[in-house]
């Protein structure tokens, strides 16, 4: 299983380019991850608001709606800043099941001005489907996501 983040990339900077609305954005940048990934069944965003988590554009089955800081495993990568892989979300701590089919998943936190404002979630129904790699290239689509949010609150249109 080989992902072709090159093309992934360069597709989202094409979305980034032709439609600045951050929520259109999000809305296909995880249909494009959906439809790129092999073996996911999950992926969209959570924005942070107020003292939570809100569920965002994604695609999968219906998601959880609010997660705490420091719940489960986006509530962890939100609140400790970092890029969570967990292989195998059943031996997770605290881990939230929206999907019972979920057994592994990838949170890469997305940020404004240094604070997290939102996380890029990603299940798989496989366990150990998160490689370093997956998490090097997700970062580096993160950073695109950064750059689209934080343009865009310059002209005032985020929040």
């Amino acid at each position: 299983m080989r992902t072709d983040y090159d093309t992934i990339i360069m597709q989202l900077k094409a979305l980034i380019e032709t439609e600045p609305n951050v929520i259109s954005v999000m809305a296909n940048a995880s249909a494009l991850l959906m439809e790129s990934m092999e073996h996911v069944n999950w992926a969209g965003f959570y924005l942070v608001m107020e003292d939570s988590l809100k569920v965002g554009p994604f695609q999968g089955k219906p998601a959880c709606v609010l997660i705490g800081k420091g719940k489960g495993v986006c509530g962890r990568a939100w609140a400790e800043d970092r890029t969570i892989v967990v292989p195998d979300v059943h031996a997770f701590p605290g881990h939230i099941a929206c999907d019972s089919a979920s057994r592994s998943e990838i949170v890469v936190p997305i940020h404004q001005e240094g604070d997290v404002v939102a996380v890029l979630d990603i299940d798989s129904p496989q366990i150990n489907r998160f490689s370093e790699n997956d998490k090097k290239w997700l970062e580096r689509f993160v950073c695109l996501m950064e750059d689209l949010v934080v343009w865009r609150k310059r002209i005032g249109t985020v929040r």
